[in-house]
């Protein structure tokens, strides 16, 4: 296979996984929002399944291929939700609810990539190299990945967001003034994953979540075997 028909290979494998990840991670976003009292997603047309709602066409598509052409976990962002905390029943508390589930997101979706993964192979006897399984494995990666990567504790990713609603609130309000060094923070992850720094971290978190799915679905997989 020459390095074209890998690149359209590797596009046509991670597509759906990559588009639905990241456009549902967004979307937990708004929909826990308005939950807890701010509407603005829902006002801006944001509280959407549609991937093309959330698409931001570098972070969503070609960043992703890049990494996964690197040999690194396919991360990526969409257009981020417009959350008003300030419109939070309980601001300081419900915001790490609310950046808690686009992990929360990723986590179900992993589970449910998981079993496909496991109904193709058990029930129906797929060979490993087909393209569903090969597309269920993406989105086993893809969604691991992002679940892990996001619960780093750093602003803007969402484990920081976690950490500053659970900080005493002079810490909270300083450690939430990383936020606005954001795109620095992203870059250097990217380059702290480029030189392996995180290869421990992300690896062994994306192990750890994948013995969870696992576990949760041993019943089944035994009951197909």
């Amino acid at each position: 296979m020459n390095e074209t028909d890998s690149l359209i290979q590797t596009i046509t494998v991670y597509l759906i996984p990559v588009l639905f990840a990241i456009s549902l991670h967004e979307a937990a976003h708004g929909y826990v929002a308005r939950y807890f009292g701010d509407p603005t997603a829902a006002q801006e047309g944001r509280l959407s399944l549609n991937p093309l709602r959330h698409i931001d066409p570098f972070g969503t598509i070609i960043l992703p291929l890049i990494l996964s052409l690197l040999h690194l976990p396919a991360l990526g962002y969409a257009k981020p939700v417009p959350v008003d905390y300030g419109r939070l029943r309980n601001p300081k508390k419900q915001m790490a609810f609310v950046a808690a589930a686009g992990p929360a997101a990723n986590f179900v979706m992993g589970l449910g990539w998981m079993t496909l993964w496991v109904l193709l192979t058990y029930a129906l006897g797929f060979p490993q190299d087909d393209f569903f399984i090969e597309m269920s494995k993406a989105g086993i990666g893809v969604n691991s990945a992002m679940c892990i990567f996001n619960l780093i504790p750093l602003p803007p990713l969402d484990g920081g967001r976690i950490v500053t609603g659970m900080l005493p609130l002079p810490l909270a309000r300083q450690y939430a003034q990383i936020e606005r060094y954001g795109m620095y923070v992203f870059i250097g992850l990217i380059l702290m994953m480029q030189f392996g720094l995180l290869t421990d971290f992300l690896v062994g978190g994306m192990h750890i979540l994948q013995s969870i799915f696992h576990v949760l679905l041993y019943p089944l997989i035994f009951l197909l075997r």
